[in-house]
């Protein structure tokens, strides 16, 4: 009986497990390219179609938005600085076709203007933005190009800081590019964007969470219909940036704590979007759901603790070796009901001593075999690997010693 009872209970976990893979086959996002990672790792768990370039519309303002942020980081700007609004970018204001807030008083400040952009999607604001940075809007694409190039993003086509099409734009078009171009990017792309934006200025978060924000006494709204309160609301989501044009149709990259996980979603050109006003929203939650049911997040290796008895050579120590542990906790993205392993790389020669506790000897990485698609937006995660202990130098003699015979069998 007692074996019959554990066969009925391996046969659960084998079936269960093959549940989870067969939606994992089986799942297909109703849009034309997509994504979903894991924020902190990068690791990519799901990927349809997601590094051929498509339009991202207003998408683009994540990048111009991180510009800012970038700015303010390295004390070229302040959230206080005050921006005066052009006759290109307030002559904008009066198109209804473009998203867009009133700018009667032509002066707010950065924070205002970031608000406007991210909340409301305000084109204007992100051109205003854009002149204050780079004194021109030409010369801040060059700039948000140079930042791409910094990420490895290389496949990406920029002409302007809204997402706008160039025909909204009239003469105030990017040089080079056509009155109908458009910005360009991969699923993948608005990721690694993503990434960098919510990892380095996390409190972008205190803006994207909002559904209604104030600008100068007027009320704006959100286009992110998944944030509390609105008409798709899920929980954990906090962010992040709609964009709708013809080229992009209706799209969205969202960011949300799933199982445990700070997770990115990318959805362009979501499926019947002309005729669904949900429809960027319907396929971000089906993705969502789709991680949660088959990711969590595990600690592979705590801080402080060694992996399978890891250890590094010591040379002319008073012990040969010296246990090794990781400097801090090695946090991995894997799917649900398996075990992650890591590897331990070490110098092979080992390290001279005295070795001092806490001194590096090694890397433990993860050793992902559970690859998806393109597999990491960089690279596997990894932690510092440091000893344990300290280890003493050996007597000087028995130091010589060693050196000598090492000196004989390599050279005589």
């Amino acid at each position: 009986m007692e074996l019959m009872k554990k066969f009925i209970a391996c046969l659960a976990i084998l079936m269960a497990f093959f549940t989870i893979k067969v939606s994992a086959d089986d799942f297909d996002s109703p849009a034309k390219h997509a994504i979903a990672v894991e924020a902190t790792t990068g690791k990519v768990l799901y990927e349809k179609d997601a590094t051929t370039p498509a339009g991202i519309a207003s998408i683009t303002k994540i990048l111009t938005v991180y510009m800012v942020y970038k700015e303010i980081n390295e004390g070229n700007l302040s959230w206080d600085t005050r921006v005066p609004i052009s006759d290109y970018a307030y002559q904008l204001t009066a198109n209804s076709d473009a998203s867009n807030v009133p700018m009667e008083a032509r002066e707010y400040t950065v924070e205002q203007l970031v608000n406007a952009a991210m909340v409301a999607s305000a084109n204007s604001a992100a051109i205003a933005l854009a002149e204050q940075i780079g004194g021109s809007e030409s010369h801040f694409v060059d700039m948000m190009k140079e930042q791409l190039k910094e990420w490895g993003i290389t496949d990406a086509t920029l002409v302007n800081a809204s997402g706008l099409n160039n025909s909204y734009l009239g003469d105030n078009i990017y040089p080079g590019s056509s009155s109908s171009d458009e910005n360009m990017m991969s699923a993948r792309d608005v990721a690694i964007i993503a990434q960098h934006l919510i990892n380095e200025y996390p409190d972008i978060l205190k803006i994207t969470n909002q559904a209604t924000a104030d600008f100068d006494g007027t009320t704006i709204h959100t286009y992110n219909y998944m944030l509390k309160g609105m008409p798709y609301e899920r929980d954990g989501v906090d962010g992040l940036k709609t964009g709708t044009t013809e080229l992009a149709g209706a799209s969205f990259v969202a960011t949300s704590v799933e199982n445990g996980m700070r997770v990115i979603s990318v959805i362009l050109n979501a499926d019947d979007w002309e005729n669904n006003t949900y429809a960027r929203f319907e396929a971000t939650n089906d993705l969502l759901d789709y991680v949660k049911a088959n990711f969590e997040m595990k600690t592979l290796i705590k801080s402080g603790d060694s992996y399978q008895k890891s250890r590094a050579l010591v040379k002319d120590g008073k012990e040969k070796s010296v246990t090794a542990v990781a400097e801090k906790d090695l946090k991995v993205a894997c799917r649900i009901n398996t075990e992650p392993s890591a590897t331990f790389k070490t110098e092979e020669n080992g390290y001279e001593a005295p070795i001092l506790q806490g001194q590096k000897v090694g890397t433990f990485s993860y050793d992902d075999k559970q690859i998806v698609g393109t597999g990491y937006l960089e690279s596997e995660p990894s932690v510092t690997a440091v000893a344990k202990t300290n280890v003493e130098r050996s007597f000087f003699l028995r130091v010589w010693w060693n050196h000598f015979v090492t000196f004989v069998n390599e050279k005589l």
